[in-house]
């Protein structure tokens, strides 16, 4: 798994490729607690090149969620494979996690 980072106005994007599992989520779970612990409110997960999410990558994605919150961010996901997004829906995590088509159009969220 590779995840990059970029700057879009105010919001951190963190650009998610390859499998998020039991052998690579510990990368994506740094990047996003030093973020949030830095002070970043409105984190954007590009999913568009992620291929494989494991349980354990979710649990993941659920902790920072919960601390996003906790300091009043949040985690915004965009361009969910149908597959991808079809784990989210069947984990009810759809409820949880604000799901955009477009990572732009997570980025103009407000």
């Amino acid at each position: 798994m590779n995840v990059t980072e970029e700057r879009k106005g105010n919001k951190l994007v963190l650009r998610v490729e390859g499998r998020l599992d039991a052998s690579t989520f510990r990368s994506l779970e740094e990047k996003l607690m030093s973020a949030i612990d830095g002070g970043e409110k409105v984190i954007v997960l590009d999913f568009a090149d992620l291929d494989y999410i494991s349980s354990a990558g979710l649990r993941v994605l659920i902790v920072a969620a919960k601390k996003a919150k906790s300091t009043g961010g949040k985690i915004l996901l965009a361009c969910l494979k149908s597959h991808i997004k079809e784990v989210f829906d069947i984990a009810n995590l759809s409820a949880i996690f604000p799901i955009f088509a477009s990572q732009q159009e997570a980025i103009d969220t407000p």
